[in-house]
């Protein structure tokens, strides 16, 4: 088990090497362009549209949620719409699973059968400040196969090498708790606008509610102390291509892994962490994106 860990920090610590390299090549070929570039004088001079947003439908063979499997032998269709007008934005994503089967963090609402089980609406408030960027809001998880639930989250990212984002989630009504993320990402120009786009991050959870008491043999239950710990760690690479006008589609792959054993853990055949044990698992895809 230990090994495997090793195993996992490796490949992690491996992309964000690789990361830090496209991205250096990117920043420079970057620089070359724009020097010689003549629309560089109007792009400076132009102004954000008040209200923008997007459009998007993804197609994935599995739903990952900070690590937890949320479907299994199946497919999922993810759509999602976001509006923004000026530093605020609104956002609605959701979940269709083709054929509900259970898993060790998932209970099925339709077993078997087709089910839009999840709408999540999101709103938020964005400051920036030259690269910096500064992020406030709150989600709504209008979930049918658990309880619906709420959270605040506050996000910092900084437009430079690897373009590092930091998240902070917590949870206000079913499931007490807080959960850190740290992402990086970078995107290699490959032809003409199309790009090969690589990230990772990690995240830490701590809950601090009854509901993340842990397993213990000496009760049989769910009486253990609360669940803290490194929890999900995740590689993706894709690419994006441009179709037409505002149009993209991203085939993409991701790698889900538990960071800790306490996150893989199980005792007596039961998850040490109440919502399910972590494994290995693959996320492939394609999301069809439109921006406007």
């Amino acid at each position: 088990m230990k090994a495997l860990r090793i195993m996992r920090m490796a490949l992690f610590i491996s992309t964000v090497f690789f990361t830090s390299i496209c991205s250096t090549y990117a920043e420079e070929q970057k620089e070359v362009h724009k020097a010689d570039s003549p629309k560089n004088v109007i792009l400076a001079h132009s102004e954000k549209p008040p209200v923008s947003g997007s459009a998007a439908a993804g197609v994935f063979n599995r739903y990952i949620f900070r690590g937890y499997e949320l479907s299994t032998r199946s497919f999922v269709v993810q759509p999602s719409i976001s509006v923004s007008y000026k530093y605020f934005s609104a956002s609605f994503w959701g979940n269709i699973d083709s054929d509900e089967n259970a898993t060790q963090s998932f209970v099925p609402d339709r077993s078997g059968q087709k089910s839009f089980n999840e709408t999540d609406l999101t709103l938020s408030y964005t400051y920036a400040i030259d690269k910096l960027s500064l992020t406030a809001g709150y989600i709504y998880y209008g979930t049918k196969y658990t309880a619906e639930t709420e959270e605040i989250f506050l996000t910092t990212s900084y437009d430079t090498l690897l373009k590092p984002t930091l998240s902070v989630y917590r949870d206000i009504t079913e499931y007490p708790g807080t959960y850190i993320n740290l992402a990086i990402s970078q995107s290699l120009p490959v032809y003409k606008k199309m790009t090969f786009d690589l990230g990772a991050s990690a995240g830490y959870f701590a809950g601090d509610g009854n509901y993340w008491k842990t397993y213990e043999s000496s009760t049989a239950d769910y009486t253990g102390k609360k669940y803290k710990t490194f929890h999900d760690g995740m590689v993706k690479a894709g690419l994006t291509i441009p179709l037409a006008g505002n149009i993209n589609v991203q085939p993409l792959v991701q790698y889900w892994f538990p960071l800790s054993g306490k996150a893989e853990r199980t005792v007596d055949g039961n998850s040490y962490n109440h919502n399910g044990k972590l494994d290995e698992t693959f996320v492939m895809g394609v999301n069809l994106s439109l921006s406007f």
